[in-house]
């Protein structure tokens, strides 16, 4: 933007000061040569009274030695002869002889005004006076410099005060430019000082005022979230007491278990949501940091819980897990949520019976993560991993878990059909010491 102000201003001052310099230097030299020639036709006139009087040679030359150099001012005497070396060409002395007219005309070298005077007995004499090139622009370059200066000096100027105006302008939307970036990528304090044009400065404090609205959403938002995550304890604590009274059966031990791991996840998502937003922002960032655990671990430990649903269902399922170890800088809970929603969506949208296979497998820097199931499949995956769409009656949030956890863990996730038929799900992440050091090499 500097650059285009700045540009701007050169060529419109430019212009303003070649339309204003243009003619003023050609009326320069035209008010220089008029100065000479008007004193060169005064020296002629100031000499015709003499000629009047008197044309003896000694007289006239006496005249012209008062009036001006002998180079400068000729005087033609009737006879013929000449006091002074003429400059004018011979024809026209001729014609102003013959025709008693006054003549201007340009040399080679110069500029001659003649002028006839008629004497007594209609004899004419010619009074040259004479300019030379040199006297015809005296001072006009010196003129022409001073104003080329004073255009160089008004343009730079224009220029300057357009970068300056510029810089301000460019300085102000660049820090809210700044500002935007920052709080887009979740620095939620971020705030701008208005500056720069009246235009700018209501930029920035709509900025600021938009920055606080979204502070205050959030704020609310993370409220509602504990506070509906409270409301469920009610329940909860129902399915407690039903599993008292069923008494030390499995099944009362399996109810026990699953309320006391839903009782686990909301009291971290009531942590979670209670948490100032700058915390929450902060541990949010550190994904990267957390304690690594291994993929391989914690989808036998998931895939233990949901077999004994799959026995019920009577689902056939199959585990191939890599016997390497598969570290992976993710949160062990999250991993297990992410498990947890693969599998669950194979007994949400398959039929009972229905067949699935999970595996594991290690590469050179990722881990991957594969469910397989003989359901229907997804007609849409694109539309499956829109967040709050859903594909097949649920909250359409599952598969949006999933692929921010990949995305967590420098990793994607992607869907295709499965050679059993039904949906093949896959996620990957990156290895804890292989994320280790890409980032070590930025």
């Amino acid at each position: 933007m500097r650059r285009a102000l700045a540009g701007i201003a050169l060529a419109v001052t430019s212009m303003v000061a070649l339309s204003f310099l243009v003619p003023l230097a050609l009326l320069v030299r035209e008010q220089a040569r008029d100065r000479v020639t008007t004193a060169a036709e005064q020296r002629a006139a100031a000499l015709s009274p003499v000629l009047a009087l008197t044309t003896r040679r000694a007289d006239v030359q006496q005249a012209v030695a008062e009036l001006g150099s002998a180079d400068q001012l000729v005087v033609r005497l009737p006879d013929g002869g000449f006091v002074g070396t003429p400059h004018a060409p011979e024809e026209a002395l001729d014609r102003a002889v013959r025709g008693r007219e006054t003549l201007a005309v340009d040399t080679a070298d110069g500029w001659a005004y003649l002028q006839p005077v008629v004497l007594r007995g209609d004899r004419v004499a010619v009074v040259e006076a004479y300019v030379p090139a040199a006297d015809l622009t005296r001072g006009v370059t010196a003129s022409w410099g001073v104003m080329a200066l004073l255009a160089v000096g008004l343009v730079g100027g224009s220029v300057l005060v357009a970068d300056r105006l510029g810089a301000r302008v460019v300085r102000s939307s660049r820090g809210l430019k700044r500002a935007s970036l920052a709080l887009g990528s979740g620095d939620l304090g971020v705030r701008v000082e208005p500056d720069g044009p009246p235009e700018l400065q209501e930029a920035g404090a709509a900025f600021n005022t938009m920055a606080d609205r979204v502070v205050d959403l959030l704020a609310v938002e993370r409220e509602l979230v504990a506070d509906l995550s409270h409301r469920l304890r009610t329940p909860l604590t129902a399915l407690y007491l039903e599993a008292d009274r069923m008494g030390a059966t499995p099944s009362a031990l399996r109810v026990t278990e699953a309320a006391g791991q839903l009782e686990r996840e909301l009291d971290s998502i009531i942590a979670a949501a209670r948490t100032p937003l700058a915390a929450a922002q902060l541990a949010g960032t550190g994904a990267g940091t957390a304690k690594p655990c291994d993929v391989a671990e914690v989808v036998a430990m998931r895939l233990d819980f949901w077999s004994v649903l799959a026995a019920q269902q009577d689902r056939p399922f199959e585990r191939s897990l890599t016997p390497r170890p598969a570290p992976v800088a993710f949160p062990e809970d999250d991993l297990a949520a992410v498990v947890d929603a693969l599998i669950g969506n194979v007994f949400r949208h398959t039929p009972q019976g229905t067949r699935f296979v999970v595996r594991v497998e290690r590469r050179d820097r990722h881990v991957r993560l594969t469910v397989d199931d003989a359901g229907p499949g997804v007609a849409d995956p694109e539309a499956a991993l829109t967040r709050g769409v859903s594909v097949g009656g649920s909250t359409g949030l599952g598969l949006d878990i999933v692929a921010r956890a990949a995305r967590t863990a420098d990793g994607e996730l992607t869907i295709a059909r499965a050679p059993l038929g039904g949906a093949r799900v896959t996620v990957s992440f990156a290895l804890a010491d292989a994320r280790a050091a890409g980032d070590g090499d930025r």
